[in-house]
């Protein structure tokens, strides 16, 4: 109980201290390293965008090509996101093991395999394979990158460098609209392996997250690398100590396990993490992200037009995030975000309705344009990126392995349901599925509303000290 109890008193002290003294880099600038490193990074996010979208373009030629039927096409649709959930399992504790940087590196030969099966598939079983080899690289991704980028950035520079993530996973998934109007499914998937490789060559010149290399204890590393992130010279010395003492304190800790999360002490941390999550997934993102295409050619629609226009929104909105980021604040964001996919989502589903009963039906088709572009522009703006960097700001590290597994394993296993179904759901009703989409988004400004804390300008420690109090 006393040990429990310093504990606390140390993560309170370490966490104010540093808030009092700037601590966490509070003036810290964008050295070339810190660009070199989070550029590095997010080569996972353009790649982790590239594969979201693939589906989309890639639908009828696969179809016509392999012969696949409508189930077998949506398993292929789906079954990223089987990977995607084996992939989280393992993030948290796998980034722990090998560090950030190792873990991108695994993800990378994950999904550059992945890319190649489908390049040489000539039946749905090597197009199976290939893709959930993707998504369990992507499944990595998703957690790594955010995490790794916050780590690294000093408090003032957070918010913006960790919405690049948010930023090239909108530009991959763009990329890969664009192209794919123009050249053939293997062609893209080779344009998709691009930026595996671009990664792997990248992570020999980044140095490992200072954070990580002070929790497994190589006390010279984490400070040569905190150093060469901040600059030659920099003083770190307020930074490195607050690091120091707020690991040492987590250290009196035992190392967290996924059942310890579900103590009081990380409810709230626990709560807002999954419960973003979950409200992403369940209002559509992936899968209007997977089958936009078929969307619009239900609606009567171009597939090329609709497909095209979403990505030529979707980035300078995903833009304008970043720029807001550490100005505005995340909960701003997320709830204009959220407001957004709530309108664009009804909209959708009121032109559906309209042409099922035969009324205005040379409007329906752009109302679902109009409807579909919103939402992809808002879900860019906040929904697409800010729950990861979130859920990368609100547990501490010694929870945040175990936090990590199952917070992205929520969030796939919810991509999963959503994408494996949406079809399904299609076919009973489109304006139903739309309506359902547009209720759960507004189910996330209430949440967002009532539970998710503001993390802008301040330290790591000073979030997770405030958000995870130890209790005795």
């Amino acid at each position: 109980m006393d040990r429990q109890e310093g504990a606390e008193q140390g993560l309170l002290t370490a966490a104010s201290s540093g808030g009092g003294r700037g601590g966490g880099g509070g003036g810290g600038s964008a050295t070339g390293v810190l660009l070199l490193s989070t550029l590095v990074a997010v080569c996972g996010s353009l790649e982790f965008g590239a594969a979201i979208g693939y589906s989309s373009p890639a639908e009828s030629g696969i179809m016509d090509d392999l012969g696949l039927s409508l189930a077998e096409y949506s398993v292929f649709g789906s079954i990223m996101t089987v990977g995607a959930i084996l992939g989280a399992i393992m993030s948290g504790k796998l980034a722990d093991l090998v560090g950030r940087r190792g873990a991108m590196g695994i993800s990378d030969i994950l999904c550059l395999s992945g890319w190649i099966a489908i390049i040489f598939s000539e039946g749905a079983w090597l197009l199976d394979i290939g893709r959930l080899l993707v998504g369990c690289g992507v499944g990595l991704i998703s957690y790594v990158v955010p995490v790794y980028i916050s780590e690294i950035t000093p408090k003032n520079l957070r918010g913006g460098f960790g919405t690049a993530h948010q930023f090239m996973l909108s530009l991959g998934s763009a990329l890969v609209y664009f192209i794919g109007t123009v050249v053939n499914w293997r062609i893209l998937a080779l344009i998709g392996a691009g930026p595996c490789v671009l990664q792997i060559v990248g992570l020999f010149f980044i140095p490992e997250s200072p954070r990580w290399l002070a929790k497994v204890g190589s006390d010279r590393k984490y400070e040569a690398a905190l150093q060469y992130l901040r600059g030659k010279n920099s003083d770190i010395s307020e930074e490195s100590t607050e690091i120091k003492e707020y690991t040492l304190t987590l250290q009196q800790i035992s190392e967290g396990r996924i059942l310890d999360l579900f103590q009081k002490t990380y409810a709230r941390s626990l709560l807002v993490g999954v419960g973003l999550m979950a409200l992403q997934q369940f209002g559509g993102s992936n899968a209007i992200a997977f089958y936009a295409s078929s969307i619009f050619e239900s609606a009567g629609f171009s597939a090329n037009v609709g497909t095209i226009t979403m990505a030529v929104v979707q980035v300078p909105m995903t833009i304008v995030g970043v720029l807001l980021m550490d100005r505005s604040g995340r909960r701003p964001l997320l709830l204009i975000s959220a407001s957004g996919t709530c309108l664009g989502c009804f909209l959708a589903g009121l032109s559906f309705l309209l042409e099922d009963f035969h009324r205005w039906t040379q409007v329906a088709p752009a109302l679902v344009f109009v409807g579909i572009v919103l939402y992809n522009a808002s879900f860019g703006l906040g929904l697409a990126g800010i729950p990861w960097l979130i859920m990368s700001e609100i547990f501490p590290i010694n929870m945040k392995g175990s936090a990590g597994s199952l917070v992205s394993l929520v969030n796939w296993f919810a991509s999963w349901i959503v994408t494996y179904i949406f079809n399904f759901l299609m076919e009973l009703s489109t304006a139903g599925t739309f309506f359902i989409f547009s209720a759960i988004a507004g189910l996330t400004i209430l949440f967002v509303a009532k539970l998710v804390p503001e993390t802008k300008g301040r330290t790591l420690e000073e979030i997770q000290a405030a958000m995870n109090p130890l209790t005795a």
